[in-house]
């Protein structure tokens, strides 16, 4: 058996193909077929090796801030803190599991695009028909298919009969194409374009065939989709980007930080001891180990709120993920358009409809040849048939014209079935003084057949010129006709029976946008974000589609996945941020287009809902798959699957994504302005003559209760205003962009500076409380700042107290735990503390009060434009 060249049998007529392979239109022997099995292998897609579920688990422990959170844990075992090592490990464990099944879960991709495979296979084994398990077949082999089957291998056809096949999943093109066994000349003719191939997992929606398997297993062209898919890598989020350096800059600065504060301490004189547990527990205090759940809580939070509206969260991260996104590359089939072929605009007699008319010609006949001349089949509860017989067969009940009763009255007597070569069908119906013959087709084909037009002049050429129009609006063109005889010719054929037609009307269909994307698309752009269209559809359907959605312009062209396979990858780096439409392209060519607009920086979005998007969808910053239309293959491989198919509700998944990253970087730059507070407070005393004024028990309890409630209440923070009308933000924008780190250093220093004064005052007037009251307004000017910290813009009496009543729950547990720290007895004991008198209290409450106004300042600095710009501008 001669090696084939690949992807090249269209290009072979059917006997130089069954040369190739060694092979005959009668099909293999037993014995060779086995041979061949033997070779080849079965005709299936390989498994990926799996990872080991405790492969899996341990691999979730290289990240950077996880291991700064364990040696957190194992520091404060060393200083006899249990409790917090315990929270710590818990954490860390609980992350390590979900992101294990995350990884398990997403790798499953490759097992369904498996099980997509034809159980079974009708072949020509020993020349005649049997029936074999699809996994089975060989090249060579030939096999026999018909409507309603699955193909198991790719094929190249060498009989076809009014076949037609629908490669929606694989190719993206809605409509079914037609089928033939003509040798096809260009060697690089894309998938959708080979019209003498049948392609494994797509759908004979019509007519029979037969064929010859020419590739089998991971050969096929799913196949190659499989290794791509298994090849591609997942790109890290933003998120685990900026956590990523969150955690290393923040390990790094602690521990600098906590050498100095020894340092300092023993400079002093104060004790080696006392220093050392000191430095150890503001290192422990100072590490955010309450950010892992914060961000798991915010995640979760935000994946119940977008499954309520519709889309399913497959992968945490994915939510936030939405909000840094700066283009979304779209499938245009059942994504931004219906999936469902619709007869929208009519033309006859020089008039040009919307809605097909009930009354007067030549609509009334135009009517009754659509609801005659079809295959559709009413059996069950719903019409079903070919898409574009569907879609003709609504058009004319919608008008009134019901075909039970039309062929009640005009019964069926025959019919030229539609074949590629012919292009047009033709039904034969009785009447009472004769036959009428009803025709539908081709406008280039049927047109010549017409002497004369209903209702009109017949103008050939105008007519021809008017269905181009239609047909550069991105519309499928049909020309309908009919033919009176006196009876039923001898012989019905098409020679006799399609001339000396009379020209009725045109219809055009297409597959329209779905409503409400328009307006989603609009929202797109007004939040920054640049919608792509990537189709494997024919570029006029794809410009008409993009432009009706306001994707691209009036002068914008679509560039062909033909003129893409020419372009270096340098010239495809200078225009990929111009174009916005990409028609006839390979799954290669999405995952190429999706790579350049990274290497530009930019943070990708896909969504699709074929098999063809799979290998894209697994590498973009994040996929999102359809729920309803989508494959098994698409969704298994998405970060997120929108249930309603709805393009529109990856708008409420962008805003919700902005509000947690905002959410979660409010929390960041609460525990970092609040732990400086600690730091300042321990590192500047002796620099001002002052004793250590705090214990380490102290630091660890204001660790213990201010980051863990406090920190999760961020989670149910509401929105901020106009979150969808700025751009997105930098994918690699640094965590302390948008003077976070200017905040950090002055609120840190402001509480630092209340902790210091508060002890000089204390301490000046003897009061052997001193250290209580720096305790205490360090916990309470948390507090305050938890609250400044719930907006960067707006002022909290614009927020207002109950608009985030976990947050106010939090904040009253924790002054009620700081509470029973100062006057409880058995807390006395345990944390070196004494009640305070009221007097000192009201002081502690007033001068830890002080962080707002200072905050509240700063808010109204920032909204006059004279500080920092606000975090996420992105000049585009």
């Amino acid at each position: 058996m001669s090696p084939k060249p690949p992807h090249h049998w269209h290009c072979l007529d059917t006997g130089e193909a069954l040369a190739r392979l060694d092979s005959a239109a009668t099909g293999l022997n037993a014995g060779d077929a086995g041979s061949r099995l033997a070779r080849t292998g079965p005709n299936r897609l390989q498994a990926a090796r799996q990872k080991s579920a405790l492969h899996a688990f341990v691999g979730q422990f290289g990240d950077l801030m996880i291991l700064v959170l364990l040696a957190a844990a194992a520091i404060s075992g060393l200083v006899g803190e249990l409790r917090d090592a315990l929270v710590i490990l818990i954490i860390v464990l609980l992350n390590g599991l979900v992101g294990a099944v995350q990884e398990y879960r997403a790798e499953r991709a490759l097992a369904v695009l498996r099980r997509m495979a034809s159980p079974d296979a009708l072949v020509l084994r020993d020349g005649r028909a049997q029936r074999i398990d699809a996994e089975q077949l060989v090249p060579g082999d030939i096999v026999l298919v018909e409507a309603g089957n699955l193909v198991p291998a790719d094929l190249r056809l060498i009989e076809s009969e009014s076949l037609a096949v629908d490669e929606s999943a694989l190719t993206g093109e809605s409509e079914a194409v037609d089928k033939d066994i003509e040798t096809l000349d260009d060697p690089s003719l894309p998938v959708g374009d080979r019209r003498n191939q049948l392609f494994r997992s797509s759908l004979v929606s019509r007519g029979r065939g037969r064929g010859l398997v020419v590739a089998t297993g991971m050969d096929t062209e799913i196949g190659r989709i499989a290794g791509l898919l298994g090849r591609e890598q997942r790109v890290k989020t933003p998120l685990q980007q900026r956590l990523t350096r969150f955690g290393r800059y923040l390990a790094l600065v602690v521990l600098a930080i906590c050498a100095l504060i020894f340092a300092a301490g023993l400079l002093r004189g104060e004790a080696v001891l006392l220093m050392f547990l000191t430095a150890v527990s503001l290192a422990v205090a100072a590490i955010p180990e309450a950010l892992p759940a914060v961000v798991t809580v915010s995640l979760a939070f935000g994946a119940r709120k977008l499954g309520r509206r519709h889309a399913l969260v497959r992968k945490l991260p994915a939510v936030e993920t939405l909000g840094a996104v700066t283009f979304i590359c779209t499938d245009k089939t059942g994504t931004l358009t219906l999936n469902r072929m619709t007869a929208e605009r009519f033309w006859g007699a020089g008039e040009l409809r919307d809605d097909l008319p009930a009354e007067g010609e030549p609509w009334q006949s135009l009517g009754r040849v659509l609801a005659l001349n079809n295959d559709i089949s009413l059996e069950g509860e719903e019409p079903t048939g070919e898409a574009t017989e569907l879609a003709l067969f609504e058009a004319a009940q919608r008008a009134g014209f019901e075909r039970t009763r039309l062929e009640s009255q005009y019964p069926r007597i025959g019919a030229l079935p539609f074949s590629s070569e012919r292009q047009q069908m033709t039904t034969l119906h009785c009447l009472d003084d004769g036959v009428l013959a009803c025709v539908k087709g081709a406008p280039e084909r049927v047109l010549p057949q017409c002497s004369d037009a209903l209702g009109t002049d017949f103008d050939q050429a105008a007519v021809l010129q008017q269905a181009e129009a239609l047909a550069s609006e991105g519309y499928r063109v049909l020309a309908l006709a009919q033919r009176r005889f006196d009876q039923l010719p001898t012989e019905p054929a098409a020679e006799t029976v399609e001339r000396q037609l009379s020209f009725i009307g045109l219809v055009a269909l297409i597959d329209p946008p779905r409503p409400e994307v328009a307006q989603a698309v609009d929202e797109c752009r007004r939040a920054g974000i640049t919608p792509v269209m990537i189709t494997g559809d024919h570029p006029a359907t794809a410009l008409a589609i993009a432009r009706r959605l306001g994707i691209c312009g009036e002068d914008d062209e679509a560039m062909t996945g033909a003129e893409l396979g020419q372009l270096s990858r340098e010239a495809l780096a200078g225009q990929v941020e111009q174009l916005r439409v990409y028609a006839r392209v390979s799954p290669e060519q999405k995952i190429r287009i999706v790579r350049a607009l990274q290497a530009h920086g930019e943070f990708v979005a896909m969504t699709g809902d074929g098999i063809n998007d799979a290998p894209a969808l697994k590498r973009a910053g994040i996929g999102v798959a359809m729920g309803q239309k989508g494959t098994d293959v698409a969704r298994e491989a998405a970060d997120m699957v929108l249930l309603d198919d709805n393009f529109a509700t990856i708008v409420s998944a962008v805003r919700e994504g902005r509000r947690i990253y905002d959410n979660i970087r409010k929390f960041i730059r609460y525990t970092l302005t609040s732990n400086a507070g600690e730091i300042w407070t321990l590192f500047l005393a002796p620099f001002v003559g002052l004793p250590i004024p705090l214990l380490p028990i102290h630091i660890l309890w204001i660790n213990l209760i201010t980051d863990g409630l406090p920190g999760l209440a961020y989670a149910a923070e509401p929105a901020e205003p106009g979150s969808m009308r700025r751009p997105p933000r930098p994918p690699d924008e640094n965590i302390f962009a948008g003077g976070l780190w200017q905040q950090v250093l002055w609120i840190g220093l402001l509480i630092g500076g209340l902790s210091l004064a508060t002890a000089a005052w204390a301490l000046g007037r003897g009061l052997e409380h001193w250290q209580t009251m720096v305790f205490t307004v360090l916990t309470l000017a948390q507090l305050f700042n938890a609250l400044a910290v719930r907006s960067e813009r707006r002022s909290l009496w614009r927020l207002g107290l109950l608009g985030n009543l976990p947050m106010l729950g939090a904040l009253v547990v924790t002054l009620g735990l700081q509470l029973a720290a100062v006057y409880l007895p058995w807390c006395n004991a345990l944390l070196h503390t004494q009640p305070l008198p009221v007097a000192d209290l009201a002081l502690c409450v007033a001068v830890a009060a002080l962080v707002l106004p200072a905050t509240e300042l700063e808010k109204w600095l920032i909204r006059k434009g004279w500080l920092y710009r606000p975090a996420g501008s992105r000049v585009r």
